[in-house]
């Protein structure tokens, strides 16, 4: 499975440029501008795409040398990072096409299949070598910029369709952004804490405080503060997970799955 995840990395960046060049249809700015929801992050906070491609290119050369072939912790996550490479891929010109209902699929099971990987890397007590790096920070930032992308998603494909009300959407946008909010934490606590996966999050919810707080739409000021404050929840999450785990550590009671 090294050759797909290599194929599959390599993949999305160059999907990505054909996409923003309108290969498949409108770009992604253009179709978020089309259907605008109280979800989405300001335009800059979407350039976390060329880091998360690097990572991942990195990542994807770095498990195919010899040396890591049968690693068991690359051995199991191997598939579901090239499914959740591929998935992102494909998410692109099927979102582009306008498509909405296969892109919404696409992008959940890419965050399946991604967070998945990065809680069997970030879980693992006996890491490889520079796995922190080469592995986990990729496949973990990732996953955490999917984790609000799919909510993200989720909201344009509500208002696209006119599911619930366009106008007055604070209500069902408040219930998406508490799914987020139980999800985030979910897996941040799954993964002790995990830096890139927080980073991502961050990123993204910082993105979303300044998009709403700018935005005049009905709605749109709650949100932006509910996004920052469940940023800086994640951020004591955080710190409280990880120096938890490293008094286990200190203390010889760390067990395999903690």
């Amino acid at each position: 499975m090294r050759l797909p995840v290599i194929v599959a990395a390599a993949l999305m960046p160059v999907v990505a440029w054909f996409s923003q060049r309108g290969a498949f249809g409108p770009d992604n700015g253009s179709l978020s501008d089309r259907y605008p929801t109280l979800l989405v992050a300001a335009g800059y906070a979407f350039s976390i795409w060329g880091a998360i491609f690097l990572l991942d290119l990195s990542f994807a050369l770095w498990q195919a040398r010899s040396r890591y072939r049968d690693a068991p912790a690359l051995v199991r996550v191997r598939p579901a990072i090239a499914a959740g490479f591929t998935l992102t891929a494909l998410w692109m010109p099927v979102f582009s096409q306008q498509w909405f209902w296969p892109a919404l699929a696409i992008i959940w099971l890419a965050l399946a299949c991604l967070a998945w990987a990065a809680v069997r890397l970030a879980r693992d007590v006996d890491p490889l070598p520079a796995q922190a790096w080469w592995a986990k920070l990729p496949v973990s930032l990732h996953a955490g910029w999917l984790s609000l992308a799919a909510f993200l998603n989720t909201a344009q494909v509500i208002v696209a369709y006119r599911l619930l009300p366009t106008e007055r959407m604070l209500g069902w946008s408040l219930a998406l952004l508490a799914a987020m909010a139980l999800l985030l934490s979910a897996l941040n606590a799954r993964m002790h804490g995990n830096a890139g996966y927080v980073l991502a999050a961050l990123w993204g919810l910082v993105g979303v405080y300044v998009a709403q707080s700018a935005s005049a739409r009905p709605g749109a000021t709650v949100v932006a503060w509910l996004a920052l404050a469940l940023a800086a929840a994640l951020l004591v999450q955080t710190a409280w997970l990880r120096a938890r785990r490293r008094r286990k550590l200190f203390s010889g009671h760390l067990t395999p799955g903690d």
